[in-house]
């Protein structure tokens, strides 16, 4: 367990370097014959680390286009690097989705497409004593970064069981921490429990025997909800509307490659891992957390209107209200695109 505390504290400050090369270069306007993508080292990204390691991106755009890949370890930081014109397209999940619509410049962040269902979980620690809601009281629970999803799903729960967070009054304490430090604190016994999302959920079952208490989409219409978005920056996706719709094929095929073949997928990832970060999951691990969620291209928009509402009610898209109006790129009703399809 020590060692792979290490390999995951490792993660985390190899994921922040590249991080801090993205935000260095975040002067660098878009490059004509370079997509720049980003996208994170989750089961839940499978459609770009899929895209990418094996070259399925690249082929459909032929040679007239290089993908230049960026890696984050959360959403917020993905739209801090496209409101800085450093990325091109990413995948987050829904809240920081949102909030990059709503915040950037004439509403410069745009949805594109789906590219995961559910994959999220609430994970207890073994030591302590959660076995339904009414025990959350005085515990200390973990989500990654203060907006992502995870957090917003965790602190609406919270609402809906009249429950609130320290800060606001109540007495359960939320920690908002990268992935990498909440598997840390979970190994040493600091945190009850945890809302995360794959892989990360089924490590901290297999790995530091956590109690899964339930699934989120469990808490969902339909049993579905959008986890993670393929979004991107209006401004290139108008100007670049050949290389978008080649992307969004490639998108799509990726998607039903994957869901064709879950063992290849896996071994895909695991190498992606080993080279990215250093070391490898168990084959255990990758299944299991590729069985928990959905890789589709459906963007469940009732899901993100539902999460635009909830992020609302936590303050956190202003005091002015909000119009999700425009989030959703239509292809149909763009002149470039049209004139593209028509070629």
């Amino acid at each position: 367990m020590k060692i792979r505390s290490m390999f995951f504290a490792g993660l985390g400050v190899i994921i922040l370097a590249i991080f801090a090369g993205v935000i260095l270069n975040n002067n660098t306007e878009t490059n004509g014959g370079v997509l720049r993508i980003a996208y994170f080292p989750n089961i839940g990204h499978a459609i770009p680390v899929v895209g990418i390691e094996m070259g399925m991106f690249a082929s459909d755009l032929a040679n007239s286009t290089v993908i230049e890949p960026k890696m984050f370890d959360s959403g917020p930081q993905v739209i801090e690097s496209l409101f800085a014109k450093s990325i091109d397209l990413g995948y987050v999940g829904p809240g920081p989705a949102i909030n990059g619509f709503l915040k950037s410049e004439n509403h410069n962040v745009v949805i594109l497409s789906g590219a995961a269902s559910g994959g999220a979980s609430f994970i207890v620690h073994p030591n302590s004593v959660i076995n339904s809601v009414d025990d959350f009281e005085g515990k200390r629970i973990a989500a990654p970064q203060i907006g992502n999803s995870q957090d917003i799903s965790l602190r609406n729960y919270l609402s809906e069981n009249q429950l609130k967070p320290y800060e606001k009054g109540g007495s359960v304490i939320i920690l908002n921490i990268p992935n990498p430090d909440i598997y840390t604190l979970f190994a040493k016994g600091d945190l009850d429990a945890a809302w995360v999302p794959e892989p990360w959920a089924t490590i901290l079952v297999q790995d530091l025997n956590g109690k899964r208490l339930f699934f989120e989409e469990e808490l969902w219409p339909e049993g579905k909800f959008a986890s993670v978005l393929l979004i991107g920056r209006q401004e290139y996706i108008t100007e670049n509307p050949e290389i978008v719709t080649k992307f969004l094929e490639s998108h799509q095929q990726t998607a039903n490659w994957i869901n064709e073949n879950p063992k290849e997928t896996r071994i895909i990832f695991n190498e992606f891992m080993q080279k990215t970060m250093g070391q490898s999951l168990s084959d255990s691990v990758i299944d299991e957390a590729l069985a928990n969620l959905e890789i589709t291209t459906d963007s469940n928009e009732s899901s993100i209107i539902t999460f635009a509402k909830r992020a609302d009610s936590l303050d956190y898209l202003g005091r002015e209200g909000y119009s999700l109006d425009g989030i959703f790129f239509d292809i149909a009703s763009n002149e470039s695109f049209e004139e593209n399809n028509k070629q």
